[in-house]
């Protein structure tokens, strides 16, 4: 009998597949305890969340008070806090989560820095990036209307890069305990 190339024999029997990482990980998870499997689950959205409604409230708030905005408060708000709630869970998602779970990450301090990133990057100041066009005036320079906001927002893109570093470091934890897990499992098997 011979082999086609992708593994399989030509009679039509397929010669069994190894699970990929993904697909391990998937299979240890629920045995993680529900502390973890919360926080790996919901931690991006507890990032998001802050970088939307605190963050992009706060930069708001800043930009009325500098150009003397007072309509449409919830109009304006609520788009650009949803705006930024998505984007920094999808790109924490793609950044951290989903490598650590494929297996393509497992650099400590790679999975730190890229959740730093996403933290002030994405987090705080997409938000102040997406306030300016809402409250920007045209006769203003925007790098001149944004200098105060920014210097003001300092200490709040560093708190975000805090929390996108905790967080991404509680995901390394939990990617080494699955990956602990799994290696038990496999041994049990073996």
């Amino acid at each position: 009998m011979s082999e086609d190339d992708d593994g399989s024999t030509r009679r039509g029997v397929a010669a069994p597949r190894a699970p990929t990482t993904i697909e391990v990980m998937s299979q240890t998870f629920p045995r993680l305890p529900d502390v973890e499997q919360k926080l790996f689950n919901y931690g991006p959205l507890y990032l998001a969340g802050n970088a939307a409604f605190r963050r992009h409230s706060i930069a708001k708030q800043l930009y009325r008070r500098l150009l003397n905005v007072s309509h449409a408060r919830v109009a304006t708000s609520l788009p650009m806090a949803v705006i930024p709630f998505i984007t920094t869970a999808a790109f924490y998602s793609a950044a951290v989560s989903l490598p650590l779970l494929s297996g393509t990450l497992d650099c400590p301090s790679c999975a730190l820095i890229r959740g730093a990133l996403v933290g002030a990057v994405v987090g705080g100041v997409y938000p102040v990036l997406l306030a300016l066009p809402v409250n920007g005036n045209a006769l203003r320079s925007p790098s001149t209307l944004s200098r105060p906001v920014l210097r003001k927002m300092r200490p709040v893109f560093v708190l975000q890069a805090l929390f996108g570093t905790y967080l991404s470091s509680r995901h390394f934890d939990t990617y080494k305990k699955l990956v602990e897990l799994a290696s038990f499992s496999e041994e049990i098997s073996d």
